[in-house]
């Protein structure tokens, strides 16, 4: 009876760390030009949106860009680079039109999504890209 008790209690607290591990994730973090590079390395996959607050395409994929940290919590990582603020990136990508989300991979762009799709979409690309299911 105490061993069972002492299984049921260990099984449980490891259910709760994994649960822990997965809330801590699953947030769009602020990234500048300073965290940047730092953020797509020690990331293994992460997807960067860059945005301006006066476009409102962009004010329709913040919620959608929160959705999906939150579903693949853990296991992508997700940024958002205002370009008025971080300039030299937005140059750096060659990016003319927002928004514009750059996917890296192993800190290397492998894919770019320009526009405001619809969640589905951009899913499916992230699932593509980094072979997730």
């Amino acid at each position: 009876m105490d061993d069972e008790l002492a299984l049921l209690r260990e099984k449980r607290r490891k259910e709760l760390e994994e649960k822990m591990k997965h809330e801590n994730k699953g947030c769009v973090e602020n990234v500048d030009e300073m965290h940047f590079q730092q953020f797509i390395t020690t990331n293994q996959f992460a997807v960067v949106d860059f945005w301006a607050e006066w476009c409102g395409p962009c004010q329709r994929i913040a919620p959608i860009m929160d959705e999906l940290s939150k579903e693949f919590g853990g296991k992508v990582a997700f940024g958002k680079c205002n370009t008025d603020e971080n300039r030299r990136l937005a140059m750096q990508f060659n990016i003319d039109a927002i928004p514009a989300m750059m996917i890296f991979s192993r800190g290397q762009l492998v894919d770019r999504i320009i526009g405001a799709y619809p969640k589905e979409a951009i899913r499916e690309k992230i699932v593509r890209k980094f072979g997730l299911d």
